[in-house]
């Protein structure tokens, strides 16, 4: 039920969602009013138009992402040696930091690519969330074709993000063998 309740809204286009959000986060929105009615928030406080909008749309725009590989690792993990740790007197958080996390270490990183990959092209954000201060390199690339009409600099920061993306599944690809091999032995 949980994994339903957190892939069911990705349904939704993405850019239907970041309308949501923006006007949950918005000040008139929700959150800001149930933050002020409890005192957590007085009226200068912002969410939208700030950097931390764009990190709270990142964050719901891919969680997904994240959670899946992870859940998908942890499923796939024997038991037993949750239960081997804790023979070995091994409290909850030792236990969860010397068995679990390095048994879905595949699943974590995996999590990470899928975040990383579409993330660094993501300029929905940084355009609905965040104000004019807040750029990415999606917005950067977006303005250098579009409004600056510059072509070969947009081109150019192209490649770059694309090299930077490759580099990024290279390494993640050569760990991937290297556990693999370690797996085998």
């Amino acid at each position: 039920m949980l994994i339903a309740a957190i892939v069911v809204p990705f349904f939704a286009n993405y850019l239907v969602r970041m309308y949501g959000w923006s006007v949950v986060l918005s000040d008139d929105g929700p959150l800001l009013k149930a933050l002020r009615a409890i005192g957590l928030a007085d009226d200068g406080t912002k969410i939208l138009q700030t950097g931390a909008g764009v990190i709270a749309g990142l964050v719901y725009g891919f969680v997904v992402f994240m959670i899946i590989p992870l859940y998908a690792a942890m499923e796939r993990m024997d038991t037993s040696l949750i239960e081997a740790g804790r023979d070995l007197y091994g409290g909850p958080l030792r236990t969860f930091l010397f068995v679990t996390v390095p048994a879905t270490r595949q699943g974590a990183a995996a999590g990470c690519v899928l975040v990383f990959l579409p993330a660094m092209g993501d300029f929905v954000s940084a355009q609905l969330m965040g104000g004019p201060d807040q750029i990415m390199i999606g917005n950067l690339i977006q303005d250098k074709f579009f409004q600056g009409q510059n072509w070969p600099l947009g081109s150019a920061l192209t490649m770059l993000l694309m090299a930077v993306l490759f580099l990024g599944m290279l390494g993640y690809l050569r760990r991937t063998r290297k556990d693999e091999a370690e797996a085998a032995r």
